[in-house]
């Protein structure tokens, strides 16, 4: 029995085996997901060769605080931005002993969206370790809003994705 949905746990375990054999180290840095892709990696027995671990950074003192993003690019742009995606990224890599990062920063609704950044908008962050900094991708997806929780499910099997060796 999984705590989590299966295809969540397969992706998870794909991320587990796949970083596994190339020796690299993974951590997460997680606002609207809270926490979900950390716990569908440590659903994986073993997972401990591969996952350094994760930052749930929900409200934007905890993204200053735990991972450095500046104040004024969270007043600038939002904390549903590429420009926070990044930071949190940056963030998680320089403060761990992983050689990726990936961030989620969203909306899951119900409430939160506007126009412009409907809710279903998440925004990630993957950085490598020893990449420029100028370097980290940010993706922006809108996901259909069928409730919080499959916004929080398609947020986390995307972050997962974007943990597979290429």
């Amino acid at each position: 029995m999984n705590l989590l949905p299966d295809a969540l746990v397969e992706k998870a375990r794909e991320v587990v085996d796949r970083n596994r054999a190339t020796g690299r180290r993974i951590v997460v840095a997680e606002s609207c997901t809270g926490g979900l892709v950390g716990a569908a990696l440590t659903e994986i027995a073993g997972s401990s060769d591969v996952f350094d671990g994760g930052f749930v950074t929900y409200a934007n003192e905890a993204k200053i605080g735990l991972l450095g993003v500046n104040a004024d690019v969270l007043e600038t742009f939002g904390a549903v931005s590429e420009a926070v995606a990044w930071a949190m990224a940056l963030g998680a890599l320089e403060r761990t002993r992983a050689d990726i990062a990936v961030s989620i920063t969203g909306i899951a609704g119900p409430g939160g969206g506007t126009d412009k950044k409907p809710v279903g908008t998440v925004v990630f962050g993957r950085a490598l370790r020893g990449t420029d900094p100028e370097k980290i991708e940010a993706y922006q997806k809108t996901f259909e809003d069928n409730g919080r929780a499959g916004v929080r499910l398609q947020a986390g099997l995307w972050a997962l994705e974007l943990l597979l060796p290429e």
